[in-house]
């Protein structure tokens, strides 16, 4: 390497410092809103809205984040296991329960939501809306409609999909792109379309 070069290379390395500074500064204060394990990796683009205790979302070995973690003030928990990919700009938000099994993979812009995210009565859905952007999430329940959301080891979550309240996926299932889940998917079956159907089954 020549002297031009490995100078070059060191300049851009100190102009980097302050970005590389700015994200681990960032992922430790998402790391405090979370419980994460050994080797899982907070991505800059993650984003953990925990509006109740780090404990609500816990994320196992080995896992990485590029999307959204979200609790309700009033309610939810989201558990994620080992090994798991959660893609940029999926949402997973909770008010009841999410679990995530080991060796998931979820592609970019998933949707996962326990619940249907504001109350069906149009005067309580505009209160909620506003005191959120006034004082945040209530702790108060603001009459949402929620259900557990089971996802099991070895499933593949496809670009764009959507898995809405009360749905479990099996066991190395697959929800093609753009599919919306709104029943449960066999272990290994292969779901599409919007509402996802069957058309076939995967390999364990």
């Amino acid at each position: 390497m020549s002297p031009v070069t490995y100078l070059l290379r060191c300049i851009r390395f100190a102009a980097s410092a302050p970005r590389r500074i700015s994200d681990r500064l960032a992922m430790r204060a998402k790391l405090r809103r979370c419980k994460a394990g050994s080797g899982t990796r907070l991505w800059p683009q993650s984003r953990i809205s925990n509006h109740r205790a780090a404990a609500d979302i816990q994320i196992g070995n080995d896992t990485k984040v590029l999307g959204e973690l979200l609790t309700f003030g009033h309610g939810g928990r989201i558990t994620i296991g080992d090994h798991c990919y959660i893609g940029e700009n999926t949402r997973i938000w909770s008010c009841e329960t999410i679990t995530i099994g080991n060796r998931v993979l979820i592609s970019h812009g998933v949707n996962i939501h326990d619940n249907v995210s504001h109350s069906m009565s149009a005067e309580r859905r505009h209160q909620h809306f506003l005191a959120i952007f006034s004082t945040g999430h209530s702790k108060e329940d603001p009459d949402i409609a929620s259900a557990v959301v089971v996802i099991e080891d070895d499933a593949w979550i496809g670009f764009n999909a959507s898995v809405l309240k009360g749905v479990k996926i099996g066991r190395g299932a697959v929800v093609g792109a753009c599919s919306v889940v709104t029943k449960d998917v066999l272990p290994y079956e292969v779901v599409v379309g919007n509402p996802a159907k069957p058309i076939g089954t995967s390999k364990a």
